[in-house]
């Protein structure tokens, strides 16, 4: 029996890929490293020193619990611009506008040209960040048919082997440009997660483009960042509890999916009486979705997931619940991962959805407005040891985490070349589920990792494709 389940599996994946040649790769059957490649690396400092009393910066507590190597990265796409300022421009003339440009923003984000001197310390001196160009032998509008999460995370800059090995865990900023044969350009940023959440990087990018499309007004309306945060929430002495949530080591696939929110609206008024109470958002619609599908693939490959609880760990931010508010241009991290659990039968739409929205109410009506000061601390030591004993209590738990995107203004960010014809940030972790708006806000893009026999059904769910599709084409207007 478990022979021919064996090869039933391989043939089901050799027939679906048959029928999906784009979408699995074949678009670029070479060496998917040999179309991207580097041919420099910088160092791009402060045009102008730090002054010596901002030379120490310290971080919050917050960010003090961020590892040092995770980054918080997002990727722009551009085409080759036609009647703007700069369409004249060459590749290497746009390159070296960006690289003063990005010094000039320096002189503001200042700690991110510094280096990470302990988990709640950077030494903001001038050390620079790291720069780096790239080259991509293919066309863009052939990479935008159905894009490939291998060439993709080629243009994030700390993925380069040697810029990893030299820097990660130090160096608080990496750029990546990169320039399709077209002339198409990639603008990754990826700044230490220690000193930048989605906000914070968002804020970082509107400057940076501001001033290399030398848009004044703009640049004056943004105001100066704020790195306030060590004030706030100060870092303390952790004794965490810890938390046995270890993954076993398998193969995995990462897919992207768009989904409608046309379609998504349908839910609203037919989700089980849900309504009544709650309002759901697209955005937690759209989670259920993907959570109710992938429990479903899990417990057809691996049966005894039935009697098994599963977690979410949803990133909140927690900007607009503390008072006063947490403005966009206050640096660092501002959400909090909170676990929520749910039942071995807690599997329909309606059952996810009204947890997710219940869990939301209570930890904004609890606990999202006490994380700072001396209070914060004692919230962040409390959440903490409430995470490990919902560990041990449960065991052989399964988790998903979720991070969202949505709602920033990602695709303003304008270098002078027009908006980005695509802004995306996959990431690559088991059962990591990431959302971001579409460029015309008709839709919730979403990147899902899972195991790859559990995709391989996941992605055929007609209950996910009666609402999303798999790895659409991306139109460069």
């Amino acid at each position: 029996m478990v022979i021919f389940l064996s090869k039933f599996r391989r043939i089901v994946t050799t027939y679906r890929r048959s029928l999906h040649p784009i979408r699995h790769g074949i678009l670029f059957s070479c060496n998917i490293h040999s179309l991207v490649e580097i041919t420099s690396r910088k160092i791009i400092k402060p045009s102008s020193p730090t002054p010596h009393h901002n030379r120490f910066l310290k971080l919050s507590l917050l960010d003090q619990l961020i590892p040092s190597t995770l980054t918080a990265t997002i990727i722009w796409l551009y085409k080759n611009p036609n009647g703007s300022n700069f369409a004249a421009e060459t590749s290497e003339t746009k390159s070296e506008r960006l690289q003063e440009s990005l010094s000039k923003a320096l002189v503001h984000f200042y700690p991110l040209a510094g280096r990470l001197k302990s988990p709640a310390l950077v030494e903001c001196n001038d050390e620079g960040a790291h720069f780096l160009e790239a080259r991509v032998n293919c066309q863009l509008s052939d990479f935008l048919k159905q894009p490939d999460i291998k060439l993709l995370t080629n243009f994030i800059p700390d993925n380069d082997p040697k810029t990893a090995q030299e820097a990660l865990g130090s160096v608080l900023l990496f750029i990546q440009i990169s320039v399709f044969n077209c002339g198409g350009i990639v603008v990754a940023a990826s700044p230490s997660h220690k000193l930048a959440d989605g906000t914070s990087l968002h804020t970082f990018m509107r400057t940076w483009a501001a001033i290399n499309c030398e848009d004044r007004v703009l640049g004056a309306q943004l105001g100066p960042p704020e790195f306030t945060g060590g004030s706030l929430l100060p870092p303390r002495e952790l004794s965490l509890p810890s938390i046995n949530a270890s993954m076993e080591i398998q193969s995995l696939t990462t897919r992207r999916l768009v989904f409608d929110i046309s379609k998504i609206a349908s839910l609203k008024s037919n989700n089980g009486g849900v309504v009544q109470t709650f309002i759901p958002s697209n955005i937690n619609l759209v989670l259920a979705i993907i959570l109710k599908c992938s429990i479903a693939a899990s417990r057809h490959f691996k049966p005894e997931s039935w009697m098994r609880p599963m977690v979410l760990t949803q990133m909140i931010s927690l900007r607009r619940s503390i008072v006063p508010e947490i403005l966009e241009n206050v640096m660092g991290n501002w959400f909090w991962s909170h676990p929520l659990l749910f039942k071995e039968n807690e599997t329909e739409l309606h059952e996810l959805v009204s947890k997710m929205m219940q869990g939301l109410t209570d930890f904004r009506a609890k606990k999202a407005n006490r994380f700072k000061g001396e209070e914060g601390f004692l919230v962040v030591s409390e959440s903490q040891r409430e995470r490990a004993d919902l560990y041990k209590r449960n065991k052989g738990l399964y988790g998903f985490w979720a991070t969202s995107l949505c709602k920033l203004p990602l695709y303003e960010i304008d270098f002078g070349w027009g908006k980005p014809a695509w802004v995306t940030s996959p990431g690559v972790r088991k059962n990591l589920i990431l959302l971001a708006d579409t460029k015309q806000h008709d839709g919730i893009e979403a990147w899902v990792t899972l195991d790859e026999q559990e995709m391989a059904i996941f992605e055929c769910d007609p209950d996910l494709l009666a609402f999303g599709s798999v790895n659409p084409s991306i139109s460069l207007g």
